[in-house]
Protein backbone atom coordinates (compact mmCIF):
# COMPACT_ATOMS: atom_id res chain seq x y z
CA UNK A 1 0.00 0.00 0.00
CA UNK A 2 2.66 2.42 1.01
CA UNK A 3 4.20 1.28 -2.37
CA UNK A 4 1.30 2.15 -4.22
CA UNK A 5 0.80 5.73 -2.54
CA UNK A 6 4.19 7.15 -3.29
CA UNK A 7 3.91 6.13 -6.92
CA UNK A 8 1.10 8.19 -7.11
CA UNK A 9 2.43 10.67 -5.02
CA UNK A 10 5.44 10.54 -7.60
CA UNK A 11 3.01 10.86 -10.60
CA UNK A 12 1.58 13.65 -9.20
CA UNK A 13 4.36 15.97 -8.73
CA UNK A 14 5.60 15.26 -12.49
CA UNK A 15 1.98 17.10 -13.50
CA UNK A 16 -1.55 15.91 -15.05
CA UNK A 17 -1.66 12.16 -14.48
CA UNK A 18 -2.99 10.46 -18.01
CA UNK A 19 -6.41 8.90 -17.89
CA UNK A 20 -6.17 5.30 -18.65
CA UNK A 21 -7.65 5.61 -21.81
CA UNK A 22 -4.86 7.50 -23.10
CA UNK A 23 -2.55 7.42 -25.40
CA UNK A 24 1.35 6.84 -24.65
CA UNK A 25 3.22 10.34 -24.58
CA UNK A 26 3.67 11.41 -28.35
CA UNK A 27 6.74 13.24 -29.57
CA UNK A 28 5.15 16.46 -31.26
CA UNK A 29 6.00 18.25 -34.75
CA UNK A 30 4.64 21.86 -34.95
CA UNK A 31 5.11 23.32 -38.49
CA UNK A 32 4.11 27.08 -38.53
CA UNK A 33 4.01 28.99 -41.49
CA UNK A 34 4.03 32.89 -41.47
CA UNK A 35 1.12 34.95 -43.63
CA UNK A 36 -0.19 31.82 -44.90
CA UNK A 37 -3.71 32.10 -46.72
CA UNK A 38 -6.56 30.11 -45.75
CA UNK A 39 -6.59 28.19 -49.31
CA UNK A 40 -2.89 28.42 -50.73
CA UNK A 41 -2.93 24.39 -50.26
CA UNK A 42 -4.87 21.77 -53.02
CA UNK A 43 -6.39 20.63 -50.19
CA UNK A 44 -7.77 23.95 -48.66
CA UNK A 45 -9.11 25.23 -52.11
CA UNK A 46 -6.33 25.88 -54.77
CA UNK A 47 -6.29 24.91 -58.13
CA UNK A 48 -3.09 26.36 -58.70
CA UNK A 49 -0.65 25.32 -55.88
CA UNK A 50 0.70 21.93 -55.82
CA UNK A 51 1.10 20.68 -52.90
CA UNK A 52 1.43 17.02 -52.96
CA UNK A 53 2.79 16.54 -49.70
CA UNK A 54 0.52 18.32 -47.79
CA UNK A 55 -2.60 17.01 -49.58
CA UNK A 56 -1.24 13.54 -48.09
CA UNK A 57 -0.66 14.81 -44.95
CA UNK A 58 -4.29 15.93 -45.16
CA UNK A 59 -5.55 12.72 -46.14
CA UNK A 60 -3.33 11.12 -43.33
CA UNK A 61 -4.90 13.22 -40.44
CA UNK A 62 -7.96 15.47 -40.01
CA UNK A 63 -7.91 19.02 -41.55
CA UNK A 64 -9.69 21.83 -39.11
CA UNK A 65 -11.65 24.57 -40.68
CA UNK A 66 -12.41 26.44 -37.83
CA UNK A 67 -8.87 26.77 -36.54
CA UNK A 68 -7.46 30.16 -34.76
CA UNK A 69 -4.60 31.68 -34.30
CA UNK A 70 -4.04 35.71 -34.00
CA UNK A 71 -4.04 37.98 -36.57
CA UNK A 72 -0.34 39.14 -36.43
CA UNK A 73 2.89 37.46 -36.01
CA UNK A 74 4.67 38.45 -32.26
CA UNK A 75 1.24 38.24 -30.98
CA UNK A 76 0.15 35.17 -32.66
CA UNK A 77 3.43 33.56 -31.52
CA UNK A 78 3.05 34.05 -27.64
CA UNK A 79 -0.47 32.78 -27.77
CA UNK A 80 0.65 29.65 -29.12
CA UNK A 81 3.41 28.96 -26.54
CA UNK A 82 1.28 30.23 -23.38
CA UNK A 83 -2.11 29.11 -23.38
CA UNK A 84 -3.23 33.13 -23.69
CA UNK A 85 -4.80 35.49 -25.48
CA UNK A 86 -2.12 38.44 -26.83
CA UNK A 87 -3.93 40.56 -24.05
CA UNK A 88 -1.77 39.07 -21.44
CA UNK A 89 0.85 37.10 -23.02
CA UNK A 90 2.03 40.43 -24.61
CA UNK A 91 2.61 39.36 -28.33
CA UNK A 92 6.37 41.06 -29.58
CA UNK A 93 6.80 41.74 -26.16
CA UNK A 94 6.32 38.54 -24.04
CA UNK A 95 8.11 39.13 -20.83
CA UNK A 96 10.34 36.78 -19.51
CA UNK A 97 7.69 36.14 -16.40
CA UNK A 98 5.42 33.93 -18.94
CA UNK A 99 5.54 30.25 -18.99
CA UNK A 100 5.40 28.20 -22.27
CA UNK A 101 4.86 24.99 -22.58
CA UNK A 102 8.09 24.17 -23.93
CA UNK A 103 8.40 25.23 -20.17
CA UNK A 104 6.73 22.67 -18.67
CA UNK A 105 6.73 20.10 -20.65
CA UNK A 106 10.70 19.71 -19.66
CA UNK A 107 9.31 18.71 -16.34
CA UNK A 108 7.66 15.39 -17.82
CA UNK A 109 10.96 14.43 -19.50
CA UNK A 110 11.02 16.08 -23.03
CA UNK A 111 13.62 17.88 -24.85
CA UNK A 112 12.94 20.49 -26.91
CA UNK A 113 13.83 22.81 -29.85
CA UNK A 114 12.70 25.62 -31.61
CA UNK A 115 14.34 26.56 -35.31
CA UNK A 116 12.98 29.33 -37.23
CA UNK A 117 11.44 32.66 -36.51
CA UNK A 118 10.94 33.90 -32.60
CA UNK A 119 9.76 37.21 -32.58
CA UNK A 120 8.37 37.20 -29.13
CA UNK A 121 11.70 39.20 -27.41
CA UNK A 122 10.78 42.63 -29.55
CA UNK A 123 13.34 41.40 -32.29
CA UNK A 124 15.96 42.13 -29.91
CA UNK A 125 18.91 39.22 -28.39
CA UNK A 126 17.46 40.17 -24.64
CA UNK A 127 18.55 36.78 -23.25
CA UNK A 128 15.96 36.00 -20.82
CA UNK A 129 13.22 36.25 -23.49
CA UNK A 130 14.72 34.01 -25.61
CA UNK A 131 14.02 30.73 -26.51
CA UNK A 132 16.47 28.42 -24.07
CA UNK A 133 15.62 31.00 -20.93
CA UNK A 134 11.69 30.00 -22.22
CA UNK A 135 11.83 26.06 -22.62
CA UNK A 136 14.12 25.14 -25.37
CA UNK A 137 17.05 23.06 -25.38
CA UNK A 138 18.26 24.52 -28.81
CA UNK A 139 17.20 27.02 -30.75
CA UNK A 140 18.80 27.84 -34.58
CA UNK A 141 17.24 30.93 -36.62
CA UNK A 142 16.11 34.83 -36.65
CA UNK A 143 14.51 36.67 -33.46
CA UNK A 144 12.08 38.64 -35.58
CA UNK A 145 10.92 38.89 -39.43
CA UNK A 146 12.35 39.38 -42.85
CA UNK A 147 11.01 42.82 -43.22
CA UNK A 148 14.06 44.66 -45.02
CA UNK A 149 15.04 41.41 -46.67
CA UNK A 150 17.78 40.14 -44.63
CA UNK A 151 17.75 37.91 -41.52
CA UNK A 152 20.36 37.46 -38.65
CA UNK A 153 20.66 34.28 -36.86
CA UNK A 154 21.30 33.22 -33.73
CA UNK A 155 22.13 29.60 -32.47
CA UNK A 156 21.23 29.31 -28.86
CA UNK A 157 22.18 32.56 -27.39
CA UNK A 158 25.40 33.55 -29.85
CA UNK A 159 25.01 34.97 -33.32
CA UNK A 160 25.35 32.63 -35.95
CA UNK A 161 25.11 34.64 -39.40
CA UNK A 162 22.81 35.96 -41.53
CA UNK A 163 21.58 35.94 -45.32
CA UNK A 164 20.04 38.17 -47.71
CA UNK A 165 18.90 35.49 -49.85
CA UNK A 166 15.23 34.82 -48.56
CA UNK A 167 15.04 31.50 -51.11
CA UNK A 168 17.44 29.94 -49.08
CA UNK A 169 15.37 29.99 -45.91
CA UNK A 170 12.89 27.50 -46.22
CA UNK A 171 15.43 24.67 -47.44
CA UNK A 172 18.00 25.98 -44.28
CA UNK A 173 15.23 25.68 -41.45
CA UNK A 174 14.32 22.24 -42.89
CA UNK A 175 18.04 20.66 -42.92
CA UNK A 176 18.36 22.17 -39.15
CA UNK A 177 14.71 20.30 -38.39
CA UNK A 178 16.26 16.99 -40.01
CA UNK A 179 19.72 17.88 -38.45
CA UNK A 180 18.30 17.86 -34.83
CA UNK A 181 16.06 14.93 -35.42
CA UNK A 182 19.21 12.76 -37.18
CA UNK A 183 21.83 14.14 -34.60
CA UNK A 184 21.61 16.88 -32.10
CA UNK A 185 18.13 14.90 -30.03
CA UNK A 186 18.73 12.49 -27.61
CA UNK A 187 16.67 9.63 -29.03
CA UNK A 188 16.16 7.85 -25.32
CA UNK A 189 13.84 11.06 -24.89
CA UNK A 190 10.58 12.06 -26.02
CA UNK A 191 11.08 15.61 -27.95
CA UNK A 192 8.72 18.79 -28.96
CA UNK A 193 9.62 20.36 -32.54
CA UNK A 194 8.69 23.63 -32.91
CA UNK A 195 9.52 24.74 -36.77
CA UNK A 196 8.44 28.22 -37.28
CA UNK A 197 9.05 29.37 -41.10
CA UNK A 198 9.58 32.40 -42.12
CA UNK A 199 7.84 32.29 -45.39
CA UNK A 200 5.55 33.36 -46.51
CA UNK A 201 6.47 36.65 -45.16
CA UNK A 202 6.69 40.27 -46.84
CA UNK A 203 10.30 39.83 -48.79
CA UNK A 204 9.25 36.13 -49.92
CA UNK A 205 11.54 34.18 -52.65
CA UNK A 206 12.07 30.86 -53.58
CA UNK A 207 15.20 28.72 -54.17
CA UNK A 208 16.34 28.27 -57.98
CA UNK A 209 14.60 25.33 -57.80
CA UNK A 210 11.36 25.98 -57.72
CA UNK A 211 11.21 29.70 -58.79
CA UNK A 212 9.26 30.25 -61.83
CA UNK A 213 8.03 26.94 -61.95
CA UNK A 214 4.10 27.83 -60.29
CA UNK A 215 1.13 28.81 -61.95
CA UNK A 216 1.07 31.30 -58.88
CA UNK A 217 3.92 33.34 -59.84
CA UNK A 218 6.35 34.07 -57.24
CA UNK A 219 4.05 32.87 -53.95
CA UNK A 220 3.14 30.54 -55.49
CA UNK A 221 6.63 28.75 -56.52
CA UNK A 222 6.96 29.48 -52.16
CA UNK A 223 4.03 27.89 -51.59
CA UNK A 224 5.35 24.74 -53.67
CA UNK A 225 8.74 24.55 -52.10
CA UNK A 226 7.24 24.73 -48.52
CA UNK A 227 5.80 22.00 -49.50
CA UNK A 228 8.73 19.89 -50.89
CA UNK A 229 10.23 20.67 -47.95
CA UNK A 230 7.94 19.23 -45.42
CA UNK A 231 7.60 16.17 -47.53
CA UNK A 232 11.13 15.54 -46.86
CA UNK A 233 11.47 17.12 -43.11
CA UNK A 234 7.91 13.72 -42.69
CA UNK A 235 10.18 11.22 -44.54
CA UNK A 236 12.69 12.05 -42.03
CA UNK A 237 10.53 11.19 -39.70
CA UNK A 238 9.33 7.86 -41.67
CA UNK A 239 13.46 6.94 -41.91
CA UNK A 240 13.56 6.88 -38.06
CA UNK A 241 11.27 5.17 -37.45
CA UNK A 242 9.31 8.05 -35.69
CA UNK A 243 6.10 8.38 -37.81
CA UNK A 244 4.00 6.36 -35.70
CA UNK A 245 4.06 8.09 -32.62
CA UNK A 246 4.84 11.52 -33.99
CA UNK A 247 1.73 14.39 -33.43
CA UNK A 248 2.27 16.47 -36.54
CA UNK A 249 0.41 20.05 -36.28
CA UNK A 250 0.56 22.17 -38.89
CA UNK A 251 -0.66 25.32 -39.20
CA UNK A 252 -0.14 29.45 -39.68
CA UNK A 253 0.63 32.42 -37.35
CA UNK A 254 -2.67 34.82 -39.32
CA UNK A 255 -4.05 35.20 -42.51
CA UNK A 256 -2.79 36.58 -46.03
CA UNK A 257 -0.99 39.90 -46.18
CA UNK A 258 -3.17 41.25 -48.56
CA UNK A 259 -3.49 45.21 -48.81
CA UNK A 260 -2.33 46.16 -51.85
CA UNK A 261 -1.86 50.01 -50.94
CA UNK A 262 0.75 48.60 -48.09
CA UNK A 263 2.36 46.70 -50.84
CA UNK A 264 2.97 49.92 -52.79
CA UNK A 265 4.54 51.67 -49.58
CA UNK A 266 6.55 48.65 -49.02
CA UNK A 267 10.47 48.45 -50.29
CA UNK A 268 13.18 45.50 -51.83
CA UNK A 269 10.19 43.14 -53.06
CA UNK A 270 11.35 40.84 -55.93
CA UNK A 271 10.42 42.58 -58.92
CA UNK A 272 7.05 41.40 -59.98
CA UNK A 273 6.06 40.05 -56.44
CA UNK A 274 3.35 39.96 -55.05
CA UNK A 275 3.66 38.50 -51.33
CA UNK A 276 -0.06 37.16 -50.32
CA UNK A 277 -1.51 34.31 -50.15
CA UNK A 278 -5.35 32.47 -51.01
CA UNK A 279 -7.81 33.70 -48.29
CA UNK A 280 -10.21 31.77 -50.03
CA UNK A 281 -14.09 32.31 -48.99
CA UNK A 282 -13.15 34.77 -45.69
CA UNK A 283 -13.24 38.01 -45.62
CA UNK A 284 -9.78 39.96 -45.42
CA UNK A 285 -6.54 39.18 -44.35
CA UNK A 286 -3.71 39.83 -41.63
CA UNK A 287 -4.61 41.94 -39.16
CA UNK A 288 -8.14 41.93 -39.62
CA UNK A 289 -10.84 40.91 -37.15
CA UNK A 290 -12.51 39.19 -39.70
CA UNK A 291 -12.35 35.83 -40.40
CA UNK A 292 -9.24 35.81 -42.69
CA UNK A 293 -7.13 37.72 -39.92
CA UNK A 294 -7.48 35.11 -37.97
CA UNK A 295 -8.94 31.44 -39.23
CA UNK A 296 -5.85 29.57 -40.75
CA UNK A 297 -5.45 26.20 -42.26
CA UNK A 298 -4.20 23.50 -39.93
CA UNK A 299 -3.75 19.75 -40.22
CA UNK A 300 -3.18 17.43 -37.68
CA UNK A 301 -1.90 13.82 -38.15
CA UNK A 302 -0.92 10.97 -35.66
CA UNK A 303 -0.67 7.59 -36.81
CA UNK A 304 -3.86 5.26 -35.39
CA UNK A 305 -4.77 7.80 -32.88
CA UNK A 306 -5.59 10.96 -34.20
CA UNK A 307 -8.60 9.88 -37.67
CA UNK A 308 -7.40 9.94 -40.90
CA UNK A 309 -9.12 11.18 -44.07
CA UNK A 310 -11.73 13.31 -41.84
CA UNK A 311 -12.42 17.54 -41.77
CA UNK A 312 -13.66 18.44 -38.88
CA UNK A 313 -15.25 21.86 -38.57
CA UNK A 314 -14.93 22.23 -34.79
CA UNK A 315 -13.59 25.34 -33.10
CA UNK A 316 -9.99 24.85 -32.36
CA UNK A 317 -7.05 27.28 -31.89
CA UNK A 318 -3.36 27.77 -31.08
CA UNK A 319 -4.34 28.64 -27.48
CA UNK A 320 -5.48 24.99 -26.69
CA UNK A 321 -1.95 23.43 -27.28
CA UNK A 322 -0.73 24.29 -24.23
CA UNK A 323 -3.43 22.51 -21.83
CA UNK A 324 -3.83 19.95 -24.78
CA UNK A 325 -0.51 19.15 -24.54
CA UNK A 326 -0.46 18.96 -20.93
CA UNK A 327 -2.87 15.73 -21.31
CA UNK A 328 -0.91 14.47 -23.97
CA UNK A 329 2.35 14.64 -22.04
CA UNK A 330 1.34 14.52 -18.01
CA UNK A 331 2.31 17.92 -17.35
CA UNK A 332 0.71 20.79 -14.93
CA UNK A 333 -0.39 23.51 -16.43
CA UNK A 334 0.27 26.77 -14.81
CA UNK A 335 -2.29 27.49 -11.96
CA UNK A 336 -1.00 31.26 -10.90
CA UNK A 337 -2.51 32.95 -14.40
CA UNK A 338 -5.54 32.57 -16.68
CA UNK A 339 -5.30 29.99 -19.60
CA UNK A 340 -7.34 30.65 -22.03
CA UNK A 341 -6.48 27.59 -23.86
CA UNK A 342 -8.86 24.34 -23.43
CA UNK A 343 -8.15 20.52 -23.41
CA UNK A 344 -8.35 19.46 -26.72
CA UNK A 345 -7.53 16.12 -26.50
CA UNK A 346 -10.65 14.22 -27.12
CA UNK A 347 -10.76 16.65 -30.55
CA UNK A 348 -8.08 15.21 -32.19
CA UNK A 349 -8.77 11.33 -30.86
CA UNK A 350 -11.99 11.65 -32.78
CA UNK A 351 -13.56 11.09 -29.38
CA UNK A 352 -15.88 13.98 -29.66
CA UNK A 353 -16.93 16.09 -32.61
CA UNK A 354 -17.22 19.37 -30.38
CA UNK A 355 -14.27 21.90 -29.57
CA UNK A 356 -14.18 25.37 -28.24
CA UNK A 357 -17.30 27.27 -27.03
CA UNK A 358 -16.10 29.96 -28.83
CA UNK A 359 -12.91 32.53 -29.50
CA UNK A 360 -12.18 36.02 -28.57
CA UNK A 361 -10.85 37.77 -31.82
CA UNK A 362 -8.99 40.67 -29.89
CA UNK A 363 -9.31 43.53 -32.11
CA UNK A 364 -13.10 43.88 -30.68
CA UNK A 365 -14.99 40.44 -31.93
CA UNK A 366 -16.19 37.22 -30.65
CA UNK A 367 -17.40 33.87 -32.27
CA UNK A 368 -19.90 31.60 -30.24
CA UNK A 369 -20.70 28.85 -32.10
CA UNK A 370 -22.31 29.82 -35.45
CA UNK A 371 -22.23 33.61 -34.49
CA UNK A 372 -19.78 35.69 -34.62
CA UNK A 373 -20.04 39.66 -33.54
CA UNK A 374 -17.95 42.90 -34.24
CA UNK A 375 -18.29 45.89 -32.06
CA UNK A 376 -18.20 49.33 -34.30
CA UNK A 377 -15.19 50.16 -33.62
CA UNK A 378 -11.68 48.58 -34.01
CA UNK A 379 -8.06 49.24 -34.32
CA UNK A 380 -6.25 47.07 -36.47
CA UNK A 381 -2.99 47.53 -38.20
CA UNK A 382 -2.73 49.30 -42.16
CA UNK A 383 -1.89 46.47 -43.80
CA UNK A 384 -5.73 45.02 -43.05
CA UNK A 385 -7.87 45.50 -46.02
CA UNK A 386 -11.02 46.53 -43.84
CA UNK A 387 -9.28 49.34 -41.55
CA UNK A 388 -11.69 51.97 -41.97
CA UNK A 389 -15.17 49.88 -41.16
CA UNK A 390 -17.97 51.42 -41.06
CA UNK A 391 -18.79 52.31 -37.64
CA UNK A 392 -21.54 49.87 -37.05
CA UNK A 393 -22.21 46.61 -34.79
CA UNK A 394 -22.05 43.88 -37.03
CA UNK A 395 -23.35 40.27 -36.65
CA UNK A 396 -22.68 37.22 -39.00
CA UNK A 397 -24.22 33.43 -38.77
CA UNK A 398 -20.63 31.78 -40.34
CA UNK A 399 -22.54 28.78 -40.90
CA UNK A 400 -24.29 30.07 -44.05
CA UNK A 401 -22.60 33.35 -44.38
CA UNK A 402 -18.74 32.64 -44.10
CA UNK A 403 -17.90 34.81 -46.11
CA UNK A 404 -19.39 37.89 -43.23
CA UNK A 405 -21.51 39.64 -45.96
CA UNK A 406 -24.90 40.10 -44.95
CA UNK A 407 -24.59 42.13 -41.15
CA UNK A 408 -27.69 40.86 -39.09
CA UNK A 409 -27.14 42.79 -35.97
CA UNK A 410 -30.07 44.50 -36.51
CA UNK A 411 -32.21 41.42 -36.84
CA UNK A 412 -31.14 39.62 -33.88
CA UNK A 413 -30.60 42.28 -30.87
CA UNK A 414 -30.98 39.73 -28.23
CA UNK A 415 -27.96 37.68 -29.73
CA UNK A 416 -25.92 41.11 -29.82
CA UNK A 417 -26.44 41.55 -26.87
CA UNK A 418 -25.21 38.06 -25.41
CA UNK A 419 -21.91 38.22 -27.31
CA UNK A 420 -20.98 41.70 -25.82
CA UNK A 421 -20.87 40.35 -22.45
CA UNK A 422 -19.40 37.39 -23.53
CA UNK A 423 -16.61 39.51 -24.78
CA UNK A 424 -16.01 41.26 -21.85
CA UNK A 425 -15.94 38.06 -19.89
CA UNK A 426 -13.65 36.41 -22.21
CA UNK A 427 -11.46 39.50 -21.87
CA UNK A 428 -11.68 39.41 -17.75
CA UNK A 429 -10.82 35.99 -18.00
CA UNK A 430 -13.63 34.64 -16.47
Amino acid sequence: MRALTFLFTCCLSLGAVAAPSDPPKPNILIIFTDDQGYADLGCTGSTKNKTPRMDQLAREGTRFTSFYAQSVCGPSRSALLTGRYPTRSKGWGMPASEITWAERIKTVGYQTACIGKWDVSNRKPIIERMPLAQGFDYYFGPLGANDRGQVTFHENNEKAGGTSEMGSLLRLYTDKAIDYLQSKRDQSKPFVLYLAHTMMHTIIDASSKFKGKSAGSLYGDVVEEFDHETGRLLDVLDELGLRKNTLVIYTSDNGPWNQPAYYERKKGHPKGSVFWGDAGPLRDGKGSCYEAGYRVPCIVRWPGQVPANKVSDAIFATIDFMPTFARLTGFSVPDDRVIDGEDQTELLLGKRTKGRDNFLFLNNAVRQGQWKYLRAEHKVPGYALDRKRERVEELYDLESDLGEKNNLAAKYPGKVSELKKLMERLGKGE
